[in-house]
């Protein structure tokens, strides 16, 4: 037996990132410019590294609480009641090692061998791969695409719903596809989880970058009752160019509290102290640098939109949300092999929409939270590409 046949099945079974392939793939060209991963260009701003600095320099490097530091989540708490309107205690609030693992947690904590999670696709793919290492079975709904736009329908997702199925995984507003669902919406899959007895996983890491009416998206909060089934992922990546910093949080009710602690501790044990210090600052302190990328982020968005939009040959609209251009393009139907060709001809560097799942297979992504300028230049470079196939 070789080494890989000994292992488990499972582990075996999980799937290469289409995303990281290109970024493999490409890392490291000179002239590259790279759309291809959820994160901006800028880096952490100095007064969330000075705290976090400090905190490591004063010797906050020993072990802490499994479910995060009191004062990180009474900012939690206090940002939920800016930016949400919601008065939550702290209990309701779970620091986490990144987004990712906030996602996993969930998953865990709500899923067994044999069990279903919906989910709307086309997708960020790690919610599949944690939902399937854990055993259980993620159920894919397309979202319908007409005319440049992304829709739900109600319908179908209810018919996906089986006496198997433990959860419904919704990320509003969506990665890859920038759909963002209104507030009946959101009402509307509530009620279906409701009449069936199941819970709901919200993935709203992107709620503050919202380009219609209002500060941010519409959100669940906005709908559901106190102690409702809903369990919120976030992370502190993407408001505060973090990504690296790999903190998250997860927002559930009080009783699941040792459950999730628990479940924190035989994954990583909690999140560093100093870290954590960091997410403080960050949370009290960073509505400004967030306005930053997020005006960073609406005109790069503009930019690369009329720019592709404007070669008649891509099929998209300007997203309601989040951080990136799905792009159908004319003429392409495998976007892992495009992806690659537009790294090597145009020095542009995007993601597949086949590492999203169903409904991605022809589109590709580009994450536009970057310098506007650097986005024009790209935007040329892909206008050049498509127009020359």
């Amino acid at each position: 037996m070789s080494v890989l046949e000994s292992l488990s099945p499972r582990a075996l079974a999980a799937p290469e990132s289409g995303i990281v392939e290109v970024i493999t793939y490409a890392r490291g060209q000179e002239g590259l410019i790279p759309l291809w991963a959820g994160e901006g260009d800028l880096p952490s701003p100095g007064f969330i590294n000075r705290a976090a600095s400090d905190a490591l320099l004063a010797g906050e490097t020993f072990y802490t609480w499994q479910r995060g530091i009191p004062e990180l989540r009474e900012a939690l708490s206090r940002y939920y009641a800016r930016h949400f309107s919601v008065s939550l205690s702290s209990d309701h609030f779970y620091v986490t090692g990144s987004g990712m693992h906030a996602i996993m947690l969930a998953a865990q904590a709500l899923t067994s061998p044999g069990d279903e999670l919906v989910y709307l696709s086309p997708a960020w793919p790690n919610i599949v791969a944690a939902t399937e290492l854990g055993g259980a079975k993620a159920v894919a709904l397309p979202l319908d695409f007409a005319n440049g736009a992304w829709s739900l329908d109600l319908q179908k997702l209810e018919s996906l719903v089986s006496p198997k199925t433990r959860a419904i995984f919704v990320n509003t507003p969506s990665n890859p596809t920038g759909w963002t669902a209104s507030r009946e919406e959101l009402a509307a899959i509530l009620a279906i989880a409701r009449r069936h007895g199941i819970w709901i996983i919200a993935d709203e890491i992107y709620a503050l970058y919202h380009y219609g009416e209002g500060t941010r998206a519409p959100s669940f909060l906005d709908v559901m009752e106190p102690g409702e089934r809903v369990i919120f992922a976030n992370s502190f990546s993407k408001n505060w160019s973090m990504t690296g910093w790999r903190v998250g949080w997860l927002v559930a009710p009080p009783e699941m509290g040792q459950v999730i602690e628990n479940l924190v501790q035989y994954s990583n044990s909690g999140v560093a102290q100093f870290l954590q210090r960091g997410c403080v600052a960050a949370l009290d302190h960073g509505d400004d640098f967030f306005r930053e990328n997020f005006a960073r982020a609406r005109e790069s968005r503009d930019i690369l939109c009329d720019t592709l939009i404007a070669t008649n040959r891509v099929e998209t609209l300007k997203p309601q949300g989040a951080l990136y251009a799905f792009l159908k393009v004319d003429g392409i139907t495998d976007s892992r092999q495009a992806a690659l060709d537009i790294v090597d001809r145009v020095q542009v560097a995007l993601a597949p929409g086949s590492a999203f799942g169903p409904g991605g297979a022809e589109f590709l992504r580009a994450c536009f939270l970057r310098d506007p300028k650097q986005v024009r230049v790209a935007a040329e470079r892909l206008a050049d590409y498509i127009l020359g196939l």
